[in-house]
């Protein structure tokens, strides 16, 4: 199976996915433990809520499972999070801190894993970004995450269900971080917060380049917005993700709108 799967649009967005795969090679399968082929901590249903909110995105979307390697981690394994409870570049453990694995993969496998995988999906990124800089003097990375509204192991009580990341407003511009910012604050009978206990993973940190043209900005959302339960079977709440998608669609359409503003020389 090919790891990513690229939509080339010809506006200045691109729709970054790195955790809506389910793609778990048998060899791999094989060793991880039930509670790991579960494949719990999954963006369910991310993909299906954002299709259709702009059109000309591009969308970047990593096939395989984060179990398999996590696309949104550094390739080096350093922590995103330094002194908190996260997930590695190949976790050992789920969102609630538990075991993952019969057989933990050893340093020469997670290499092999890196290069088949990790290195793939953001090679087709950087290109696709580099494509729509080209094109529109500017790339805005719209990176789409999920995850569920209360995970004790990393952090206490009910998360917001907009959680906004911009590495503390260095991977973007700050009319970029106030444009989606003042869209979820004004979003009617939600939460949000800006560069809270997310505040950007490996992918927006890397490519958020505004100097260069290349601007990037994290989505977090509490699953509860568009999912019917937090837990299996993990469905789609058509309900819930009709009263989310119009908000998405503004932001999206907002950072459309910015774009030419950005461009160099601008």
């Amino acid at each position: 199976m090919n790891p990513v799967e690229i939509i080339q649009g010809d506006g200045p967005i691109v729709l970054g996915m790195p955790h809506v795969g389910t793609f778990v090679p048998d060899e791999i399968r094989a060793h991880l433990n039930p509670r790991g082929q579960m494949l719990t901590d999954t963006d369910w249903h991310i993909e299906r809520l954002y299709d259709g909110l702009l059109p000309g995105v591009s969308v970047v979307r990593a096939t395989f499972h984060r179990y398999v390697i996590d696309a949104n981690r550094p390739p080096s394994g350093e922590s995103l999070y330094p002194g908190r409870n996260t997930t590695g570049l190949v976790p050992l453990t789920d969102f609630d801190g538990q075991p993952l694995w019969d057989t933990e993969p050893d340093a020469a496998e997670i290499d092999r894993r890196r290069a088949a995988f990790h290195t793939p999906y953001h090679r087709a990124l950087q290109a696709e970004l580099e494509r729509v800089r080209a094109r529109h003097g500017v790339a805005i990375l719209y990176d789409c995450h999920s995850i569920r509204s209360h995970i004790p192991f990393l952090f206490e009580g009910k998360l917001p269900d907009f959680n906004v990341g911009t590495a503390h407003g260095t991977t973007c511009a700050p009319q970029i971080e106030a444009a989606v910012h003042d869209v979820v604050k004004a979003a009617e009978g939600y939460s949000s917060v800006l560069n809270g206990r997310f505040t950007g993973g490996w992918t927006t940190r890397h490519y958020g380049r505004p100097t260069e043209g290349f601007h990037a900005i994290q989505m977090e959302l509490a699953q509860d917005t568009h999912l019917a339960s937090e837990a299996p079977p993990f469905a789609y709440a058509p309900d819930r993700a009709a009263r989310l998608r119009p908000h998405l669609a503004e932001i999206l359409a907002r950072l459309a709108d910015l774009a030419p503003s950005l461009r160099a020389g601008a």
